[in-house]
Order: structure tokens, then C-alpha cells, then sequence
């Protein structure tokens, strides 16, 4: 099984909320500090995301890609890696879990990340935790900002 990186952060907003920030993959631009584009090409028959092309400049990894998202259930999005220049794998979770009264939300996301260039394991993993840690923090920030879709 390949290595991966993860990471939580609580969220003060019901999971729900926290979702529809994570669904709108449009305003990533907005909030991701390594997400320069997002376009959605194609939805399943809930209007979801099925596969998104993404412009990423996270540093060392600069790509554009074309991820397919899986919506497992409504506290948890999976996806995986369609096409890519730089890129062999970049799969990911975001898991939401509800806590206490149900208005805060722990989000883990998971992320592994394979380049097609040698890069050794450590700077991979350094990349992964970046991208991860900016994702939750910038995550945190919009959702409990009120600037949801």
C-alpha cells in the first residue's frame, strides 16, 4: 500500500456546511493557496463533481490534472487521479464526523501523492503535509467565514 499523508482540523460549522465548501470546487481559487484553476467537466445525477480538471501550484508539484471524485456518503469525498503531466497518483479523502451538538465538524483529509519524476520519499511527504495543512487552514478559514456557495 503506498505511504500517505494525514492531517484534522475542527471546524466550527455542521458538517453539511463544511461540505458544500468542499463540493464548490469553482471557488477553490478562492481559498486554496495552491489551486490557481478548478473547472468542473462532468456531474453525477445528484449534480456532484464526477471528474474536475485542477491547476495546482503547490511548489515542488506544479500540474494540471484531472481528478474523478467518489461522494461515499454525505460526510465523505474520495478521489483519484484520471490524467496527468506530472503527476502518477494523487489520491485523497476528506472525511467530516460531526461532534457534540453536531454545529462543529472534525474534517481529516487524506492525501498521497506520486510524481513521475525521481523525487525522494521525504519531499514527497513534505509536499503532501503542505498541501494538506494549507487545504485545512484555508478549509477552516472559508467555511467559518460564512463564505459558503
Amino acid at each position: 500500500m503506498a505511504e500517505h499523508t494525514r492531517s484534522s482540523i475542527i471546524v466550527e460549522a455542521a458538517p453539511a456546511e463544511v461540505m458544500g465548501v468542499i463540493a464548490d470546487f469553482e471557488r477553490y481559487p478562492e481559498w486554496t493557496g495552491e489551486v490557481k484553476e478548478a473547472e468542473v467537466l462532468s456531474t453525477d445525477d445528484r449534480g456532484r463533481a464526477e471528474r474536475v480538471r485542477l491547476l495546482l501550484d503547490a511548489g515542488a508539484i506544479k500540474d494540471e490534472h484531472t481528478l474523478a471524485y467518489e461522494w461515499v456518503a454525505d460526510g465523505e469525498v474520495r478521489w483519484s487521479l484520471v490524467r496527468s503531466q506530472m503527476l502518477r497518483t494523487l489520491d485523497g479523502v476528506y472525511s467530516l464526523r460531526a461532534l457534540g451538538d453536531g454545529e462543529r465538524t472534525e474534517v481529516t483529509y487524506q492525501l498521497t501523492v506520486d510524481v513521475k519524476i525521481p523525487m525522494l520519499g521525504m519531499i514527497k511527504r513534505k509536499a503532501e503535509k503542505v498541501i494538506i495543512d494549507r487545504a485545512l487552514d484555508g478549509l477552516k478559514k472559508r467555511v467559518e467565514s460564512g463564505a459558503r456557495s
